[in-house]
């Protein structure tokens, strides 16, 4: 089977989790964690870098530690995973959808501004499969507005905006660290701010807050939402091999789009972007050819996963509000293969069977 998107491990990570083994590093104060999050935040030209346990308590944690409280509401992309929407309700406010833009998935920025109301806290947009948001838009109506601006670039590990790395443009920029990530460390999250305050609040309140001059004294509520010193080592070294991996999934896309642009429909990249391509999606005609392309696929032991089921048609958020960019890439959509060490072999077998279903239909 070729899996959907493995990790890309070497022997950089092998080196750092037996150093930190060997010198019994395991918990979230010592040393690898710290030396994680100052690479991180080198890396993305921030102040800080707060390593987390998760892409989905970093959003939390962010969202909290800037106040979004019950009775708040937070402008979001339909279209996305169910972490962004679940960290808004974890904080007791109230995700207010947004349909996508057609080629990219990303949030429609055209549309934000009217779902504006006086119960509006926050703008939080997702790189969606690696693609940067029109940032500058997004950033104007939170400053005209005086509305909190959040990055979910969970999975946009080294995309740029316009020359300058996603994730670091806004309040705060969180990431994802899950396996199938660019950067991974199996699972962790960190989030990136250049506000001295807000970090001092997130590191408090990941480690339970306990009180800086009287220990297991709290005065706030907080959580263990740390980091572990092994998952931090091999974070680092992901970190380090970043531009590698990212090379891969660029090879990837570059591969399958010159191979199956004639067949079905790629995302698209606009001129302000410089993606990562964390996962190769396309688009094909219907909701059954979907379906029938990847148990074709399955079939010939290639792995698959449809494209992410917009939010409003999620039980837990179910909405009669139509969002018809979300839900068409939400019916028409997959991804393909896409992990950095595919080798040509690999892709060729993808390309072959692929083309095996859909050749005949066009």
């Amino acid at each position: 089977m070729i899996r959907v998107c493995e990790p890309s491990l070497s022997d950089l990570e092998k080196k750092y989790v037996c150093e930190a083994i060997d010198k019994s590093w395991l918990s979230s104060i010592a040393p690898p964690v710290r030396l994680f999050e100052e690479a991180f935040a080198q890396r993305w030209g921030t102040k800080h870098a707060v390593a987390v346990n998760s892409g989905g308590s970093a959003l939390f944690l962010a969202l909290w530690a800037l106040g979004i409280r019950d009775g708040d509401e937070v402008l979001m992309p339909a279209f996305t995973m169910i972490a962004t929407a679940g960290a808004v309700t974890q904080c007791g406010a109230t995700p207010v959808f947004v349909d996508s833009e057609p080629g990219t998935g990303n949030i429609d920025v055209s549309l934000i501004e009217d779902k504006i109301t006086t119960r509006t806290k926050m703008i939080l947009p997702v790189h969606i499969y690696g693609h940067p948001c029109d940032m500058d838009p997004i950033l104007r109506l939170a400053r005209d507005y005086g509305l909190f601006l959040v990055e979910d670039a969970a999975e946009s590990h080294g995309a740029l905006y316009k020359g300058k790395q996603v994730g670091g443009l806004g309040h705060a920029g969180c990431f994802s660290f899950y396996a199938n990530k660019i950067v991974t460390s199996g699972e962790g999250g960190m989030i990136v701010t250049n506000d001295d305050n807000l970090a001092h609040r997130l590191r408090h309140t990941r480690a339970y807050d306990f009180d800086e001059e009287r220990h297991f004294w709290h005065r706030r509520l907080a959580w263990n939402l740390r980091m572990s010193a092994l998952e931090a080592a091999v974070g680092r070294a992901q970190l380090e091999r970043l531009d590698e991996l990212i090379a891969g999934r660029r090879r990837n896309a570059a591969f399958y789009t010159e191979r199956l642009g004639d067949l079905a429909e790629p995302l698209e990249t606009k001129d302000y972007a410089t993606p990562i391509c964390w996962m190769y999606g396309l688009l094909v005609r219907d909701l059954a050819e979907r379906d029938g392309l990847m148990d074709h696929l399955a079939k010939n032991g290639v792995e698959t996963r449809t494209f992410f089921l917009p939010m409003h048609q999620q039980p837990v958020y179910k909405s009669a509000e139509s969002f018809p960019v979300a839900e068409d890439l939400g019916e028409r959509g997959l991804y393909l293969p896409s992990s950095s060490h595919l080798s040509d072999e690999d892709r060729d077998t993808v390309i072959r069977h692929v083309r095996e279903y859909l050749a005949p239909r066009r």
